[in-house]
């Protein structure tokens, strides 16, 4: 079977189910595990590189309005790569191929080819995503074994959070303008024993003013930029926290303030988020719950010295 992944997030599910072998195709984006960066990209971007924060909430607000991706589709290569089977996906209309372009692409590959679409909403839409992909490929009992590792994993990490006070969490996947973290991330605060009250569980990512975050008074921050590594959210933090008057926030008068690598975790819905609420669940409860040895350490932002 060759497979073809329209979205990082799938390519990491395609591999945690053992089908790494059967890529043949990835998006530019795709780069765990690490061998999948050497695979043919049958998509560019439309965002340029040098491109501020706030200069791409434009960009990706104007795509949106338009109904176009941010995504490009190079069709001659992915009908060349003649794929079995094509993960995408329609959750977010920017943040992969149009669904049109990936249609006109299996019209034109020979025999018959499944696609799938995932569309994640929730930790366990992310494991029935899982399954879906296996069911296609012939191995729903790998699927089986992946999920029921994954699933214990979260049992353990709620076991260990405990059922004592929930501390005030914001997580924001963006900061000019804010976004508060939304789908799965509010459900994984609530896994690692924290209180999301900016971001709903199952509902989308959505704009938040700096009154709100005022008034929730969040005891921890968490920030995750979707796209960005920890050093470019800790140099952006930096730079909007000129803006307001962060030192007011319990999270920061406590140095509560955490940064972490939105790009690879929380914003890829793949058998990843586990990880990224194995690091949230240390941010929250150290102690209780300490961070496992394969897993990168969130950065302390210390904004109340700025």
């Amino acid at each position: 079977m060759k497979i073809v992944s329209l979205l990082p997030a799938a390519t990491e599910s395609v591999c945690a189910l053992g089908l790494e072998a059967c890529l043949v195709g990835v998006t530019h984006e795709c780069d765990y595990p690490a061998p999948v960066a050497r695979l043919p990209k049958v998509t560019t971007s439309l965002i340029p590189a040098e491109a501020s924060s706030a200069e791409i909430d434009q960009l990706v607000s104007q795509q949106a309005q338009a109904g176009r991706p941010l995504y490009a589709l190079n069709l001659p290569r992915l009908v060349a790569l003649q794929p079995d089977l094509i993960v995408t996906q329609t959750l977010c209309h920017v943040c992969a191929v149009a669904e049109s372009d990936v249609r006109q692409a299996v019209g034109r590959l020979p025999g018959e080819t499944c696609v799938i679409n995932l569309e994640p909403q929730t930790l366990s839409d992310v494991f029935s995503g899982l399954r879906q992909v296996a069911r296609a490929a012939g191995i729903e009992r790998k699927a089986d074994e992946v999920v029921a590792n994954l699933t214990d994993r979260v049992d353990r990490v709620v076991d260990r959070a405990g059922t004592g006070k929930r501390p005030r969490v914001a997580l924001l996947e963006w900061l000019d303008p804010f976004f508060s973290s939304g789908h799965w991330n509010p459900e994984l605060v609530r896994l690692a024993g924290g209180s999301e009250g900016l971001g709903q569980e199952g509902q989308p990512s959505r704009r938040v003013s700096w009154q709100e975050m005022v008034d929730w008074q969040p005891e921890v921050i968490v920030v995750a930029c979707c796209g960005y590594d920890a050093r470019q959210a800790a140099e952006d933090l930096t730079r909007v926290s000129l803006n307001h008057p962060w030192r007011d926030l319990p999270a920061v008068q406590s140095d509560r303030v955490w940064v972490t690598d939105g790009a690879q975790y929380f914003n890829r819905s793949g058998p990843r988020l586990v990880d990224s609420l194995e690091i949230l669940a240390h941010v929250l409860n150290p102690e209780a719950c300490p961070l496992p040895e394969n897993l990168p350490a969130p950065v302390r932002s210390r904004l109340r010295e700025c």
